[in-house]
């Protein structure tokens, strides 16, 4: 089998998407997608994955010092909340009454915006 190439790789999970965290330290908790890396295979959500990163001082911030910030998780590791229901759910895809491709969750049948 082929390995594909960074361009070639899709993931159901988009930037903006709100997320459950299914595995690591910071199982349980939710979040929206900031941004998701294709060439890491993962994405960063908001107040999952917490680290704290050690600062020199810089013009930025002239003390320094311990910040708190997200580090990115794997793709795999995320699952997508279904709207209407509220639990996770997988994502399908579907043509619309337009002929449009859209994503749908998988549980409830309903389009993913």
């Amino acid at each position: 089998m082929e390995k594909k190439s960074n361009s070639q790789i899709k993931f159901k999970l988009r930037k903006g998407d709100l997320v459950k965290v299914i595995a690591g330290d910071s199982k349980g908790s939710q979040g929206k997608i900031t941004e998701v890396l294709l060439s890491e295979s993962r994405a960063l959500v908001e107040g999952a994955n917490m680290v704290t990163k050690h600062t020199k001082p810089n013009a930025a911030n002239p003390n320094g010092g311990i910040i708190k910030k997200e580090a990115p998780i794997h793709i795999s590791n995320l699952a997508l909340i279904d709207p209407k229901t509220g639990n996770s759910t997988r994502v399908g895809k579907k043509r619309d009454e337009n002929g449009k491709m859209v994503r749908v969750a998988k549980k409830s049948g309903e389009e993913i915006k």
